[in-house]
């Protein structure tokens, strides 16, 4: 059985350098033809709104609303519900494509038969 990657992105404008890793981790897993599901979660949450990641900025680094694009395009996001509602985020405020779920969602994710979790 082909392996997957579950990553949960936990970090976002406060900690960029481990918010960027997370997402070029999965776009270059996605480019490499690993079917990869990205979990916002914390402060990463942010991402899931229009034009947000276009913002983020970090030297030498990818452009992080051409890597969240590029795992739209080929991937699963998904917002973590808690974290949604602690930001006052609602479905309708979310980019198109991406999905809101909680916890069971997640743990259901990570203990699928291949899967590789990794936590950022």
């Amino acid at each position: 059985m082909a392996r997957s990657l579950v990553i949960k992105v936990t970090a976002g404008e406060d900690a960029p350098e481990r918010c960027n890793q997370a997402f070029t981790v999965a776009a270059a897993a996605l480019a490499s033809g690993v079917p990869v599901s990205l979990w916002l979660t914390g402060e990463s949450s942010w991402f899931a709104l229009p034009g947000r990641a276009k913002e983020f900025t970090l030297p030498h680094a990818a452009q992080l609303g051409d890597l969240l694009d590029a795992v739209l395009a080929a991937g699963r996001v998904t917002l973590c519900t808690q974290c949604a509602s602690r930001r006052d985020i609602k479905v309708d405020d979310v980019i198109e494509g991406v999905r809101i779920a909680g916890a069971p969602t997640f743990v259901e994710e990570v203990l699928g038969e291949g899967v590789q979790a990794l936590v950022y």
